[in-house]
Formats: structure tokens, C-alpha cells, sequence
């Protein structure tokens, strides 16, 4: 298998690159970065981690992803599907144990790129890829309940059930203050004029009000107007500072992780976890960009190479896993972005807004990150899509259901894995009902001669159907004859059926006869000996032949 060229997008973004698009990177790459700073702070406090490694991630995976990727808009950085994963491994392995899963997964996604796989993502279907996707957003909202609430709580668990559970059980200790700040955030958020969905050319002060105001997001507001309200009226609230001491003005040194094979036994599925996520959302989230633009479409496996460095360096300094991100990434578009130098921008745009301004977030009441979460789990989710399930098959129906409800019971992995076995089971039934075996209705055939019509895959879910021909043929039938011309393919479990069936015939004094082979078919008989086991006067190149040889025979025979 020939590898996949190592070639940023960067490289060919470069080529002929002006100060006009440069001034349009520059803009979409500040504005990225003020939208991704409030969510970089969310996403890795809803992980269980400081909320200086949510920063980190989105300024060192978010530049290796631009610079290296193979999209010209995408954005990296910590994602909303990561919470409930991450947080499951923090609680259940540790949080060093995660940075290592996070960097196994870089390998890995590296070579899934390296070996050109970044097709197969899109191979998934997309009843599973809207479950857990509805499912992950479920378990983000319910997991800033706490938060939302202000409830006493000290450890959150990190299943489904006992969540509901600790919630209930701690349900006096409400602090009315954290749901009132929270709802004012999640309300100013949801209301704030949004600009990726402004006019380009606005009419009326309204809309001149509205694209002004939209320069400056509405999560970065309601967090600056909840530090103030907290601070100036001494809020009882718990802030970032008061559970994690502030935010560092500096980046972390770089430290390796001590990486055993022990510990790299236990964390084979966190990482096979992250990895496929991360290769799932950054693939899909490029897919979205492409149909947004009019630039080159973007290369799956040159992107899943640069997610796989990212999620390798980026733990080396404290990071959690990074993914592309669709909400960042349309913002990218909508602002005006025409190359990765945007995505790297953005990145030294937070990388400057950590070295200045850090000590302000210490002030950030959690409750508001949590309102923000709670907006961003309920963008994620595609609920419409329960609505029109009566619009869908049965199958479509299950899979979708069945992976949600995993996502939300158990995990990522089960109900994926689940989901792909699903698919595959109702795949490989509707493809057996598809295969059909007919008889050819012609009174000018042979008394002693029936023909039979095959159509669609002769395939291992599909051979029922042969194996019970020979026990059909009436007593006077000397040939079953097979007009294969409608045969797309055949498996190895096709070719024994049809082995099957020609000793079976043979011990009833019958013979088998094909007609009409497709290359792929015709191909497999020769490796398989069927051919040869029939041989010339089982083979025909369609029924016409097999007409004309047995009018040759009766002639001989009546002489």
C-alpha cells in the first residue's frame, strides 16, 4: 500500500498569498480566537481538568492543526464531544493516564492518515454519527447541572445513572444565585446577535446595531458581565479562581509523561475512544467547511495526520484531546478566512490573551461557563431529527435510537461499536432480500432443461436461497440452467453454495449449467476449481450459446 505524501495544506495556501487575503486572515483569526477563548475554559472545566489546559490545547494543537492540516478554514482546539469522554477517563484512570491515551491516540490517528484511511470515516452512517451526537449532548448538559445549579457537590460521578442520583440527592443545597447568573447567560448567548448569520450588507440601524454589536461574541460578554456583576456586588458564587487558584500567565515546560506498557494495556480503549471521535468530528467538521466555500475541498488524510501531531504534542505540555470544531471553524468561514494562516492566528491570538489578561478569568463565576455549555450541548444536538424518525425505516430507526441510548447508558465506544454491528446486520438483510433467484417462463426451453434468473450479490447472507434449488427440481429435469447476466458479485460462501448445488444435482443425475458470467463471478470460479469441475459443457457465454448447443445435441442425438 502506497503511503500518503506528508503536504500541508499551509504549503499550497502560500503560493500566490496577498496582503489582501493576509488582512482577511487577520480579521476571521482574531475573531476566531475572542469566540474560542470562553469555550476553550468551559470545555476543560466540564472535563475534570484546569482550565488553563483547555487553553493550551486550543494554542498549541489549534496551531499544528492549521499549519499542518489538510483543510484551509478548519479549527482545532478542544471540543464539546470531548467533555463526556475526557471526564470519564480522568475519573476512572487518572488524569496523567489521559495525556498518555491522548498522545497513543496521536500515533494512531497518524497512521490512519499515513495509510490513507481518512475515507473509511465516512463510511459510517449517519444514523450513529446523530445518536451519539445527540447522545453526547445529553451527558454535556447534565453535567453542568451542578454548576447551573450552584449544588454542594464535591465529586460529580462519571456514569449516566448515578449522576441523576447525586443531582437528586444533593438537591437542597441549591444556590439561587448560580441558576439566576447562569439563565442570564445562557439567555444573553442564545439572544446576542450572532455574526456568521449578519447581512453583508446591512439596511437600517437595526442591522448596523446588530453587525456592531456581533463583533464581539456573546459568550465573552456574558462572562465579562458575570465577573463584574460577581465582583461588584460580592456574589455568593464559586468563581475559576476560587476552585483552581486563577490561570497562569505563562505556557506550561514541556514534561513526558512516564508511558509503560502497562499502562498503555489499560488505556487501549480511551484511546481507540479518542481516536475515533477525533477522527470522526475533525473529518466531518472539514466536510462542513467545504460545502461552506469555495475553496479546495479538503484532503481527509493530510488531516488526520495534523489532528494526530497535535493530539501528540499537545499533552507534552498539559493538553486534552483536539478535534476540529464546527462552531469555531463556520465562525472562521463566515468571518472571511481564505487559508490556515487564519487557524494560526487565532491560536496566537489566545497564546497573547493568556500572557496579558489571564488574571481576569479568575473572577469568571462558574455558573455562566456552565449556562454557555448548556447552549452549546443543546447547538450540538440534532433534535430535529427524533422528530422525523416516522419518516424512516425500522433500521434507521433502531440504529439511531439504540446509539443514542448506549451513548447516553454507557459510552462512546459501546454504542458505536453497537451501532456499526447494527448497521452491518440490517446491511447484510436488505442486501439478501435484494438477491433474487427466478425461473424463465419460455415454452420453447427444453422439456427436460429448467432456467433460472439470478439477480443482485450471491453473497454469504444470501446462499440460502441456491442451497434449496436442487431439492426443487422435478424428477424429469435433466439441467438446471443459471442465467448469471444479472449477478453484480460473489463471495467465497456464493462459490461453495453454487459447489453445493452442483454435487447435489450430480447425485440426483441432474447437471448444473452457468450462463452469462460477470468478470467478477467468472473470476472466482476459475481460482475457486468450480469452473473446472463443471467444465465446457457447464460453461456457457450466455443462453443463446446454451440454446444453440442444445439444439446441436438433439440434432446428433435424432441421427
Amino acid at each position: 500500500m502506497k503511503l500518503h505524501t506528508f503536504r500541508p495544506r499551509l504549503f499550497d495556501a502560500l503560493a500566490g498569498y496577498s496582503s489582501r487575503k493576509f488582512a482577511a486572515d487577520l480579521g476571521a483569526g482574531l475573531t476566531v480566537g475572542i469566540v474560542a477563548l470562553p469555550l476553550a475554559l468551559a470545555f476543560a472545566i466540564a472535563s475534570g481538568v484546569k482550565p488553563e489546559q483547555g487553553l493550551f490545547t486550543a494554542i498549541i494543537a489549534g496551531a499544528l492543526i492549521s499549519a499542518l492540516g489538510g483543510s484551509n478554514v478548519q479549527i482545532g482546539g478542544p471540543a464539546g464531544a470531548f467533555i463526556v469522554i475526557v471526564y470519564g477517563i480522568v475519573q476512572r484512570y487518572g488524569l496523567a493516564n489521559l495525556l498518555i491515551a491522548t498522545m497513543l491516540a496521536g500515533l494512531l490517528l497518524i497512521a490512519m492518515g499515513a495509510l490513507r484511511l481518512g475515507v473509511l470515516v465516512r463510511y459510517i452512517p449517519v444514523s450513529i454519527v446523530i445518536g451519539f451526537t445527540n447522545g453526547i449532548a445529553v451527558l454535556i448538559g447534565l453535567s453542568q447541572l451542578k454548576d447551573f445549579l450552584g449544588l454542594q457537590i464535591a465529586q460529580m460521578p462519571a456514569d449516566f445513572f448515578s449522576q441523576l442520583a447525586t443531582l437528586w440527592a444533593h438537591r437542597a443545597s441549591l444556590n439561587p444565585a448560580a441558576p439566576l447568573m447562569g439563565g442570564a447567560c445562557l439567555l444573553l448567548v442564545l439572544f446576542w446577535p450572532k455574526s456568521y448569520a449578519m447581512q453583508r450588507r446591512p439596511q437600517g440601524w437595526r442591522q448596523h446595531l446588530h453587525r456592531w454589536m456581533a463583533q464581539v461574541p456573546g459568550t465573552v460578554i456574558a462572562l465579562v458581565g458575570a465577573a463584574l456583576l460577581t465582583e461588584a456586588f460580592t456574589l455568593p458564587l464559586e468563581t475559576i479562581g476560587s476552585r483552581f487558584g486563577g490561570i497562569p500567565r505563562s505556557l506550561p515546560a514541556l514534561a513526558l509523561p512516564e508511558l509503560s506498557f502497562a499502562s498503555a494495556k489499560q488505556l487501549l480503549i480511551p484511546t481507540i475512544t479518542i481516536a475515533m471521535l477525533g477522527a470522526i468530528e475533525s473529518l466531518l467538521c472539514a466536510r462542513v467547511a467545504d460545502n461552506m466555500t469555495e475553496l479546495p475541498r479538503h484532503d481527509p488524510n493530510q488531516e488526520l495526520m495534523a489532528q494526530g501531531v497535535a493530539n501528540f504534542i499537545a499533552p507534552l505540555f498539559g493538553g486534552i484531546p483536539a478535534t476540529g470544531t464546527i462552531a469555531r471553524t463556520v465562525t472562521n468561514v463566515r468571518a472571511g478566512a481564505t487559508s490556515p494562516v487564519a487557524g494560526i492566528i487565532h491560536a496566537a491570538t489566545l497564546l497573547l490573551i493568556v500572557l496579558v489578561a489571564a488574571p481576569l478569568a479568575s473572577h469568571v463565576p462558574l455558573a455562566a461557563l456552565a449556562g454557555i455549555l448548556l447552549v452549546v450541548a443543546w447547538n450540538m444536538g440534532e433534535w430535529h431529527e427524533f422528530a422525523r424518525l416516522r419518516r424512516f425505516s425500522l433500521q434507521y430507526r433502531t440504529i439511531l435510537l439504540g446509539t443514542f441510548v448506549l451513548t447516553v447508558v454507557f459510552d462512546l465506544t459501546v454504542a458505536v461499536e453497537a451501532g456499526l454491528v447494527l448497521a452491518c446486520l440490517f446491511f447484510i438483510y436488505r442486501m439478501s432480500t435484494l438477491f433474487r433467484v427466478e425461473p424463465l417462463q419460455d415454452a420453447s426451453l427444453p422439456t427436460d432443461a429448467r432456467v433460472m434468473r439470478v439477480f443482485g450479490s450471491l453473497f454469504f447472507g444470501a446462499v440460502g436461497k441456491v442451497e434449496d434449488l436442487a431439492e426443487s427440481q422435478p424428477a424429469n429435469c435433466r439441467e438446471l440452467v443459471l442465467d448469471l447476466h444479472q449477478l453484480i458479485s460473489m463471495d467465497t460462501s456464493g462459490l461453495d453454495a453454487l459447489a453445493q448445488l452442483q454435487r447435489s444435482l450430480a447425485r440426483q443425475g441432474q447437471r448444473l449449467v452457468l450462463c452469462s458470467l460477470n468478470e467478477q463471478p467468472a473470476s472466482l470460479l476459475r481460482r475457486g476449481g468450480l469452473a473446472e469441475a463443471l467444465g465446457e459443457s457447464g460453461l456457457y457465454a450466455n443462453l443463446e450459446a446454451w440454446r444453440t448447443a442444445r439444439a446441436t445435441q438433439a440434432a446428433a442425438s435424432a441421427l
